[in-house]
């Protein structure tokens, strides 16, 4: 019996998120600390198996609420089920017939729920991948992360390419998504993405708060249509924060931790301009810069990142942010294999 096992890892959007979806620019590295990981092997038919996360039996209705409240309605079945689709529609617009070969998928994931680490991508990610190993269908890399956004456009979560970018390539990357940079290939665009070494990276922490969360729709959906409407502050701002990420990849390259330093906070600040943002996010930001690190949203909300200098700074914004409830961590962005 084949099984299979594929993996796809959080991320953290360092410079120039939430551009992505604006013909922005972004940098982003994967955070090998939390993973989604998927399991197929033949079987009789095709099955999708349950996890916790998808319960539909809870203890009383305040249960019930609290888990909502937390996770959101969904869970990664639909995920799993929409990705499968999509991949064969993809099979059919390229003339690419599947054998008959049935499977049980299973996913797990122990990227934190709905803090804008990119755990949804990462299960669609890990799909695909498992799903192009089991069929041998060869999808070139520069379009597997539209492939992934297309699914999730199909079951109506917004956000932009970043996320599944970096995960596809995994480490760091640099990526431009102006028009002018917009190709396509088998019905699917792609952009400008550059992996960028690691290396690169000054010390940098990621932080996430354990105990609130925040659908990655209910942050997006207002400024889309501020966007789409020409609302001059959006559009401004936007490409501001976008520029960020062009001048992010001259300090990497450079290796000028100041200058990063000073961007990381702009970005926080320009986004702050535009978006109502909760207090117990904004609080997270401002008690990392008390500490005097840098600080910004790593995505939707509810993790940030930043850069800090010394193990002194490492610790103390340990403590100063789990006194609001959350935890600080190092990314893993390379493989220690």
């Amino acid at each position: 019996m084949r099984i299979i096992r594929k993996r796809a890892y959080a991320r953290a959007g360092f410079l120039g998120n939430p551009s992505d979806g604006y013909h922005g620019k972004t940098i982003s590295f994967i955070l090998r600390n939390f993973w989604a990981e998927v399991v197929l092997y033949e079987w009789e038919t095709v099955e999708i198996v349950q996890t916790e996360a998808d319960r539909a039996r809870f203890h009383s209705v305040y249960d019930l609420a609290q888990d909502v409240a937390l996770h959101g309605y969904y869970g990664g079945i639909r995920l799993i089920k929409a990705t499968i689709k999509r991949f064969v529609d993809y099979c059919n617009d390229r003339g690419i017939t599947l054998p008959r070969d049935n499977f049980s998928i299973r996913y797990a994931t122990t990227i934190p729920r709905q803090v804008g680490l990119a755990g949804s991508s990462a299960i669609i990610t890990a799909t695909l991948r498992a799903l192009l190993a089991f069929y041998h269908v060869d999808m070139p890399l520069p379009i597997q992360p539209s492939f992934v956004l297309s699914v999730e456009k199909e079951l109506g979560i917004a956000g932009g390419l970043q996320d599944r970018v970096v995960q596809c390539y995994e480490g760091l990357v640099y990526m431009d998504f102006s028009p002018e940079e917009e190709r396509v290939l088998h019905g699917l665009p792609y952009y400008r993405y550059e992996p960028l070494d690691p290396a690169l990276l000054p010390p940098v922490y990621v932080a996430y708060h354990t105990q609130l969360s925040e659908p990655t729709e209910v942050f997006h959906n207002n400024i889309r249509e501020r966007y789409e409407q020409g609302d001059p502050l959006v559009v401004e701002t936007m490409a501001a924060i976008g520029e960020l990420a062009a001048q992010g990849r001259e300090a990497l390259l450079a290796r000028d931790v100041p200058r990063l330093h000073r961007l990381v906070n702009q970005n926080f600040d320009l986004r702050r301009r535009i978006y109502r943002l909760p207090r117990w996010q904004v609080e997270m930001v401002e008690v990392a810069r008390e500490c005097g690190a840098s600080a910004k949203f790593a995505g939707s909300g509810g993790a940030i990142v930043g850069l800090y200098h010394g193990e002194a700074m490492f610790h103390t914004l340990e403590e100063r942010l789990a006194a609001i409830g959350s935890r600080v961590i190092r990314p893993q962005v390379t493989s220690l294999a």
